[in-house]
């Protein structure tokens, strides 16, 4: 079978492969993007019914278009992103091919440039960049295992509280995604246990401005590498009903009870929590706290007109599963039919059969620029900045990359140029 040329081969068409052909189009450079469902596919499929986006429309939107059918302050739905998506990919004219997937990129041996293999067809392609983000594979810690008498799920597989059995349901994970979906399954008249690891807790709004606009205005989104042992803590924010500040104490007043991490389970049904709940609210309270110190500085220092928001400092009294932390639970007997693991992903680069990764599997590179010339990675969370997995951010780490490809080409130009002086072709 005869390969397909081209130049710049990029995988995904979710919000990375989108920016990514952007900015490859704008630089007339040719390019091709492979998506093996339909465009922003994670959106629709693997997010439950009622989500919402974090970021209000006016943030989380790519510069050159902005939602149309939805007030700025507002928070999107799933499907308003990603139809977002779509109409932004039709805006700019983006080759995507759906329904098409990778199934190996391998360097050529010999000659510059991978050839790829697809379900569509093999192609050869120059430079290769790997969009598919970093929600590739649900990740549910060995706890549990599978011959339990549970009803086990990520939170990617969730998608309301009718989906699971009867019973009270055990949420691992306070993040946004466990926050949200432990409060609709509260609301829905479960009883619900929520395991609370160590997160930082953002006001949703102070002062009459979202937490968006006081990350960029305090140059939080620019940080280049997180806190030195916060590379992997959670964010716990919510745009869901209109967006509000996440408060573990309120939840625990709806009636859901708030343990410590997840650590083990025993044959008998019994799950054991760590002792670390009050710290990991208190080390939360921290942050909330410390950014409003730090919001308040700034509208000293630039002389604003903002309201001034003493309430937002009250925290109220700790609840009792703070101050009597329940450590371990007999499953059954609290009537725990169901557990939803939300708890993150994994990346997967089985395809991308090359030298670009370390012992972890996970890519070494810097800004997306692989140590495997010609291979681009574009979505990482904190691949330039702390902004770099939301959708602004992944068009402005898209743009370097695309700057990057174009040097390269630039070279290659140099050197064909002179070839052709050098045989006497020019």
């Amino acid at each position: 079978m005869i390969s397909q040329e081209v130049e710049v081969l990029v995988v995904g068409a979710g919000q990375a492969g989108v920016a990514m052909s952007e900015h490859l189009s704008e630089r007339g450079i040719s390019h091709l993007v492979l998506e093996r469902h339909r465009i922003a596919e994670r959106w629709r499929t693997m997010r439950w019914d009622s989500l919402v986006a974090n970021g209000p429309a006016w943030h989380d939107r790519f510069p050159g278009l902005a939602f149309t059918d939805i007030e700025p302050g507002s928070f999107p739905s799933k499907e308003q992103v990603a139809d977002y998506f779509v109409a932004y990919a039709e805006k700019i004219g983006a080759p995507i091919r759906c329904g098409v997937e990778v199934t190996s990129v391998r360097r050529k041996v010999g000659a510059p440039g991978f050839h790829v293999q697809t379900s569509d067809g093999d192609f050869d392609a120059r430079y290769v960049v790997a969009a598919t983000g970093p929600f590739q594979r649900p990740v549910i810690p060995a706890v549990v295992p599978e011959t339990a008498d549970l009803v086990q799920i990520h939170s990617s597989s969730y998608r309301n509280p009718a989906q699971l059995p009867e019973g009270a349901v055990l949420v691992v994970g306070a993040g946004s995604s466990g926050v949200q979906i432990a409060a609709e399954i509260q609301r829905s008249g479960r009883q619900v246990f929520l395991s609370v690891g160590p997160h930082d807790r953002p006001p949703r709004s102070y002062r009459g401005r979202d937490f968006c606009w006081w990350l960029g205005v305090l140059g939080m989104w620019d940080a280049s590498t997180p806190a030195a042992g916060a590379e992997h803590v959670t964010i716990a924010v919510s745009g869901a009903d209109g967006g509000h500040t996440v408060d573990f104490r309120a939840l625990a007043e709806s009636g859901i009870k708030l343990v410590g991490r997840t650590e083990a389970f025993e044959e008998d049904g019994t799950m054991h929590f760590a002792g670390d709940l009050r710290t990991n609210i208190t080390n939360g309270d921290a942050h909330y706290l410390g950014l409003l110190d730090e919001a308040d500085a700034y509208v000293e220092r630039n002389g604003l007109d903002l309201p001034e928001e003493p309430e937002a400092r009250t925290l109220g009294p700790d609840p009792d599963c703070v101050t009597d932390p329940i450590l371990e639970l007999d499953l059954a007997g609290s009537g725990v039919a169901s557990i939803v693991w939300a708890t993150g992903f994994a990346v997967d680069y089985s395809w991308l059969q090359v030298d670009a990764f370390d012992e972890k599997g996970r890519p070494r590179q810097q800004r997306g620029v692989s140590t495997e010339p010609g291979v681009y990675f574009l979505g990482l969370p904190w691949q330039s900045r702390r902004g770099s997995s939301f959708i602004w951010g992944v068009w402005h780490d898209a743009r370097y990359v695309a700057d990057q490809i174009a040097i390269q080409r630039s070279y290659l130009a140099h050197n064909d140029r002179h070839a052709l002086v050098s045989s006497g072709a020019v």
